[in-house]
């Protein structure tokens, strides 16, 4: 084989696999480049969360306390500006 015969082959592959990219790229796309491996690296992350139990008492009163803390503007205030 001639050389112009390897370029020929590989010219044509590319041109295969160019067509047929958008087709083979969901497939591919988790596991290929830069997005797999941010795709990779999440699915690490949320394999570590878990649930934490929700106290509605603790958060009520974390509430209110924050409410109450706000700074707040009295109606005569309000008048002089």
């Amino acid at each position: 084989m001639s050389w112009l015969y390897i370029a020929l082959l590989a010219l044509a592959v590319a041109i295969v696999v160019g067509a047929e990219w958008p087709r083979l790229e969901p497939r591919l796309g988790s596991r290929v480049g830069a997005d797999g491996r941010r795709k990779r690296d999440r699915a690490r992350r949320k394999a570590t969360l878990s649930v934490v139990p929700n106290d509605a008492d603790d958060f009520a009163a974390s509430v209110e306390r924050d409410l109450a803390r706000l700074p707040t503007i009295e109606e005569t205030d309000r008048r002089k500006n």
